[in-house]
């Protein structure tokens, strides 16, 4: 579908703001990936990934988000509201977005090794499902996915100079005891 200059400025208005929410969770160490919820044009719901803080393998940016939306709407059908999403959505996300009648998705960066709403699988537009969303993607997909890539490039220097710094004390530590 092609966008005009009008829907595509508000798009990117919003990714902006799911934008600093993955800003946030970088912050803390989390993957950069950050999601809200807009109903009649207000944000309604924000939230980023917590799965390293939280402990916990669900505690993704877009079902915190949907979680958020439910409790603060009271009701667990978001038909009114379009989801804004850093990355492609996973299986599980998708999944949350199709019981929770999200109408529309609207996401940044495709994720080759997940994503399922188009990338790897398109759980979305299953029509064996009861509701298929509207979907827009690659919304600031450059901006969304560089924040991914250098987050993960960091993440791996750091690694690797975590390993090289301590591989020498536990290779030698038996020689000194």
């Amino acid at each position: 579908m092609e966008l005009t200059e009008t829907q595509r400025l508000k798009h990117e208005k919003f990714m902006r703001i799911a934008m600093m929410e993955a800003s946030l969770a970088e912050m803390q160490g989390e993957v950069p990936i950050g999601a809200i919820i807009v109903v009649d044009n207000k944000v309604v719901a924000k939230a980023y990934n917590l799965r390293e803080i939280s402990k916990r393998a669900i505690a993704h940016a877009e079902l915190l988000a949907i979680n958020q939306a439910n409790q603060i709407l009271e009701k667990w059908r978001l038909e009114d509201a379009t989801l804004y999403v850093t990355l492609e959505p996973c299986a599980m996300c998708a999944g949350a977005i199709i019981l929770s009648r999200v109408k529309t998705v609207v996401y940044g960066a495709h994720d080759p090794k997940a994503g399922s709403v188009g990338s790897v699988l398109n759980l979305l537009a299953e029509p064996r499902f009861n509701h298929q969303p509207e979907v827009i993607s690659g919304i600031l997909a450059d901006e969304c996915g560089a924040k991914l890539t250098d987050f993960f490039r960091n993440l791996r220097k750091k690694k690797k100079l975590s390993t090289k710094n301590n591989s020498y004390p536990q290779i030698c530590q038996h020689l000194t005891h």
